[in-house]
């Protein structure tokens, strides 16, 4: 079982979901982000390496996904 304070839900880091060798591959791994721990965690990753705008509207939408889920 991963830690998910560490940012690895599902096994995978921060770094695996946004940096993947197939740039197809990030909405996926975006998509099965389930705890805002881990989004949190890919926020500020991709906030200190690439701070592509495109990616963090991904994560903000998936944000809202999650949230709305929860409520």
């Amino acid at each position: 079982m991963s830690n998910v304070t560490d940012g690895e839900s599902n096994g995978l880091s921060p770094e695996q979901r946004l940096e993947p060798r197939n740039i197809r591959l990030i909405d996926p791994s975006i998509a099965t982000i389930d705890d805002m721990d881990t989004l949190r965690a890919c926020v500020a990753y991709e906030n200190t390496h690439q701070n592509r705008i495109q990616i963090l509207r991904r994560l903000k939408r998936r944000a809202e996904e999650l949230r709305s889920e929860q409520a």
